[in-house]
Order: structure tokens, then sequence, then C-alpha cells
């Protein structure tokens, strides 16, 4: 899967403080990155945040 993290994720000093953020979202990427690393699946996040897709999950890790 070739994705551009640049298509899913904005920082914007008005949105969250600057934090990277999935794009049409307040969704901090980091706080995505934290729940993958503590165990939380795929699927459970994109049930969690139904404005994200699995593209965005993977940009977020593109990201990191």
């Amino acid at each position: 899967m070739n994705i551009n993290w640049k298509d899913y994720i904005t920082i914007n000093p008005g949105i969250m403080f600057g934090k990277a953020v999935i794009i049409g979202t307040r969704v901090p990427v980091d706080l995505i990155l934290e729940k993958l690393s503590t165990g939380e699946t795929m699927d459970q996040l994109l049930e969690a945040y139904p404005k994200i897709n699995k593209e965005a999950l993977f940009a977020c890790l593109k990201y990191a």
C-alpha cells in the first residue's frame, strides 16, 4: 500500500494547538499511535472513530 501521509494528515496552529491531526477531524496522530501501541486494533479504532478510514491509520504509521 503506497500512501502519502500528507494526503491524510495536517498541521494547523488553529486546530488542536498545532498537533498533527487526521484531515477533517480533530483526532491527533499521536492519540492513534498511542492506542495502536497499547494493543488496540485498527478495526477497533475504525469503530471508535467513524470519520477515519484505514488509509488514514496507515498514514499515521507512515508519519511516525
